[in-house]
């Protein structure tokens, strides 16, 4: 038997990325650190839910520097269901967060981490297409 257990994304600034996704609605549920490793690992999740989102900052190196990643140490997007598209967009769009792909349909929307990685909203069912989503034209990539 196989379970799912979190997905993980390395962050530059955990509290601006914490933050990002407390107007999702997930909230930290546990925390660990490493001197020796340089890294602090911060678990998120939905109230209720099991599977997390791992962020993973690896700390400045003592010139302040970041290690950069690529090739496959990068990341698609993070899929998470809405109980309504629209007013969760607006809370983001009121905490200034852009969204890349307004939920034009009443259904699917993408914004991004304060770290680029792209987040999938998915309305739970559908809603009929209302303004000013449906006239609001794609932001940036997704």
């Amino acid at each position: 038997m196989t379970k799912f257990l979190h997905t993980m994304i390395r962050v530059t600034d955990p509290d601006a990325t914490i933050a990002f996704f407390n107007l999702l609605g997930l909230h930290e549920t546990r925390r660990f650190s490493s001197e020796q490793g340089r890294f602090t690992l911060i678990y998120l999740a939905c109230p209720g839910e099991s599977v997390e989102v791992e962020l993973t900052y690896n700390w400045p190196a003592e010139d302040g520097s970041f290690e950069t990643y690529s090739g496959g140490r990068n990341f698609g997007h993070i899929a998470l269901e809405v109980e309504d598209i629209y007013a969760t967009c607006q809370t983001l769009v009121d905490a200034g967060i852009t969204i890349n792909r307004p939920p034009r349909d009443g259904h699917m929307a993408f914004v991004k981490t304060p770290d680029g990685i792209s987040v999938e909203l998915l309305q739970n069912g559908h809603l009929p297409p209302q303004e000013p989503w449906v006239s609001m034209p794609n932001t940036g990539s997704w």
